[in-house]
């Protein structure tokens, strides 16, 4: 998925290897975004070599650069809605005047259950079609959102808002994907932090433009959803205006190489040999043929490879982090605006600070993943134990959201609960991603952020959805409290038994294991692709 000049990327030094790092682990993705951690994967994956640059590339460096700088520009203004923190309010608010439980039971849930219907046609169609389709329709999905809540008035016309809700987070692997495209496998981390931090930024720009126009601007909400909607449309226009990559991860990087393939050997024939009659009869071969590449391609074979990973006890255990941690988390995300409505019922007084809230939180959960890049452990000790610690802090927080009766603590312990999902973020991606190839490492990622969404509907369907129990929201909170807790017990079980082994491992190793288990930086592992065959011989590359 992006490139530069390849000989001038190569003579980058140590120090500059380091910041690009530092600025790429500060990243931090909005509250409705999962699919960026995606887009670190990969740039932590790709290994810095200067060989796989595109042919021709390094003669246009302002290109690709001029290229770059509009697709941020682009994320940056696709983030921009003013109104998105006070969607809960407006719905709940005299102007749309829907009863909480309407809000909690048969509205939101629609997301999850579009966002789950979605995502894998979403993440194989953006390869397919090469992303420029996939912005296009996210950008007329957030125009539709927009569109709806502005004229909508029944409830089938909310839920078909979730609906499209759901379409615009699958589609946005389009845009973490989108750069890798453009610039060359060296430039990968480096581009992958401008288009974090653009997006960052934008999410931050957006909760505080909301919050000013309803503090001080006094402005209704259906104003800013006005604003929102003008906001969105010049980012649909943008969509279009974007230019169409060439190349993708998947299909069209084979597709690329067998017309090569097919040219390099139609060039090498004779016209004698086309007119051979045999020919007529190896043609007939050639759909076997066909077949035959299609099971080598390389996403057939890393779906056979998929099932090694878990094989590598890494791996699971932050894949199971980021499947069951991330449904927890984005549960409260989309549940948690209701809870401050039943905290703190002041949307006819305009006294929200919805929009300041979440500009915290995004600060705070840059600020936090920016310091996991200095954290210095032995990961392959200590990991279960981190992750037990973060999880427990985080029930508690849950609990103590559940409970308060003052907004003021309920907006703390939100703002605290993201920030400590954040910190564990870059970890979990740099531990995944440095050991596998970048398509590999887009695959895990994609299983899952899917495995995740699926946990996320059968949660909604059992406890919010009309249909179960129909839960309130803080009878929800009460189940997310519980959820962590026994997230957090497997996981001070899982660090006992890896500690008490290591220790009794310790002594008969001797200098050995000491050697393999000396801290460790979150830090880019330079490993060499090429050299990293799959389990059944095949390599990812190939």
């Amino acid at each position: 998925m992006v490139e530069d000049d390849a000989t001038a990327s190569g003579d980058r030094s140590e120090d500059e290897n380091e910041l690009d790092m530092k600025v790429l682990a500060s990243e931090n993705t909005d509250g409705h975004v999962e699919d960026g951690d995606v887009e670190m994967a990969v740039s932590a994956s790709e290994p810095p070599s200067v060989s796989e640059g595109l042919p021709g590339e390094a003669g246009q460096p302002r290109k690709w650069k001029w290229a770059v700088i509009f697709l941020c520009f682009y994320g940056f203004m696709s983030s921009i809605k003013p109104g998105e923190p006070f969607i809960t309010p407006y719905l709940l608010s005299p102007e749309k005047n829907f009863t909480r439980k309407q809000v909690t039971n048969e509205i939101t849930p629609v997301l999850t259950y579009s966002y789950m219907a979605v995502l894998v046609p979403a993440f194989l169609l953006t390869d397919l079609l090469r992303y420029k389709p996939v912005l296009i329709v996210q950008g007329i999905s957030q125009v539709s959102i927009w569109l709806i809540l502005l004229l909508g008035t029944s409830l089938l016309e909310m839920q078909m808002m979730e609906f499209f809700y759901g379409i615009t987070m699958a589609c946005r692997v389009a845009y973490s994907s989108y750069i890798f495209s453009l610039v060359s496998p060296v430039l990968y981390q480096r581009v992958a932090g401008y288009s974090r931090t653009s997006v960052l930024l934008g999410v931050f720009t957006s909760s505080v433009l909301g919050q000013l126009c309803m503090s001080l601007g006094n402005i209704s909400f259906y104003n800013l959803n006005a604003i929102s909607l003008g906001f969105v449309s010049f980012g649909l226009l943008l969509a279009v205006c974007l230019p169409w990559p060439k190349r993708s991860l998947f299909f069209n990087q084979m597709r690329n190489q067998e017309q090569k393939e097919l040219a390099a050997s139609g060039a090498t024939k004779s016209e004698l040999d086309k007119m051979k009659p045999k020919e007529s009869g190896e043609s007939s071969a050639a759909p076997v043929c066909s077949a035959s590449r299609w099971k080598d391609s390389v996403f057939v074979q890393m779906l056979l490879e998929v099932r090694n990973v878990i094989r590598r006890p890494n791996l699971r255990l932050w894949s199971i982090w980021w499947v069951f941690n991330s449904t927890g988390y984005y549960l409260v995300l989309f549940y948690v605006h209701i809870l401050w409505y039943n905290v703190y019922p002041a949307a006819e007084n305009k006294n929200v600070y919805n929009g300041g809230v979440e500009a915290a939180s995004t600060l705070l959960s840059a600020m936090a993943s920016f310091t996991a890049g200095f954290v210095k452990i032995r990961w392959n000790v200590w990991s279960e134990l981190v992750i037990g610690i973060i999880t427990a802090l985080q029930a508690g927080l849950l609990l103590l959201m559940r409970t308060t009766g003052n907004i003021w603590v309920c907006y703390t312990a939100y703002v605290l609960f993201r920030a400590f999902y954040q910190f564990l973020v870059p970890i979990a991606t740099f531990q995944i991603a440095s050991s596998l190839t970048k398509e590999l490492c887009a695959l895990v990622f994609g299983i899952n952020t899917f495995l995740g969404t699926i946990l996320k509907s059968i949660i909604s369907l059992i406890f919010s959805d009309k249909r179960g129990l129909a839960l309130d929201v803080h009878s929800q909170f009460l189940v997310y409290f519980i959820y962590f807790i026994i997230l957090t017990v497997a996981y001070f079980v899982g660090a006992a038994v890896v500690i008490i082994r290591h220790c009794r491992n310790q002594p008969s190793a001797g200098g050995g294991a000491k050697d393999q288990a000396t801290p460790t930086e979150l830090s880019l592992v330079a490993v060499n692709s090429e050299a990293e065959p799959l389990s059944n011989g095949k390599n990812a590359r190939a």
